[in-house]
């Protein structure tokens, strides 16, 4: 089942959205980058940078697939950033759907454990990483849906997010999205 009305997709820049977590698709040191990371990493000011430096002394480095917490520090219109790292596109033969899907699910459930109800996330891996766009919206949707099916027997309004908002700074991924959605 998709939950068309708990999925939302938006045209626009990330850092600017009001809710109260975004995704950061982050680089595996969480050094902050180009790209979504590098204006997430802006928008948030320096203790992000000391927090994820934090991070990455404990682990050593976030494998793709997997997905960390952090506030949002100088961010006013959100309170924390899932930090999530995204693979590389390789051709697909090196099991880079089930580390994109682990993404999102996995950001997903950092929410929930976390009682967030609102969150944003980017093109995940669509940037340098080099995924198509196509094949990467299908991903996000199965994962969003999967995760929602598996928690849905809680109530939407109390428990489990209320709105998922993909947001695309490009536009030809806005409209590739929106299409993409009603076609499902």
């Amino acid at each position: 089942m998709i939950y068309r009305d708990k999925i939302f997709i938006k045209k626009g820049d990330i850092t600017l959205e009001f809710c109260e977590a975004i995704v950061n698709a982050a680089n595996s040191s969480l050094s902050g980058g180009g790209g979504v990371d590098g204006a997430i990493h802006k928008a948030c000011g320096h203790r992000l940078s000391e927090k994820c430096g934090e991070i990455i002394s404990k682990i050593g480095f976030l494998p793709p697939g997997e997905a960390v917490l952090t506030l949002a520090y100088d961010m006013k219109n959100v309170k924390y950033i899932i930090h999530t790292v995204g693979p590389i596109w390789c051709g697909g033969k090196n099991g880079e759907a089930q580390k994109l899907y682990n993404c999102y699910f996995n950001s997903l459930k950092l929410a929930f454990e976390n009682k967030i109800k609102t969150i944003a996330f980017p093109a995940i891996s669509t940037g340098v990483y080099g995924y198509p766009f196509k094949e990467a919206f299908s991903i996000s949707i199965k994962a969003i849906s999967d995760f929602l099916n598996k928690y849905g027997a809680l109530n939407f309004d109390s428990q489990l997010l209320g709105q998922i908002s993909l947001v695309y700074y490009e536009d030809y991924m806005y409209r590739e999205a929106l299409k993409e959605l009603e076609a499902v």
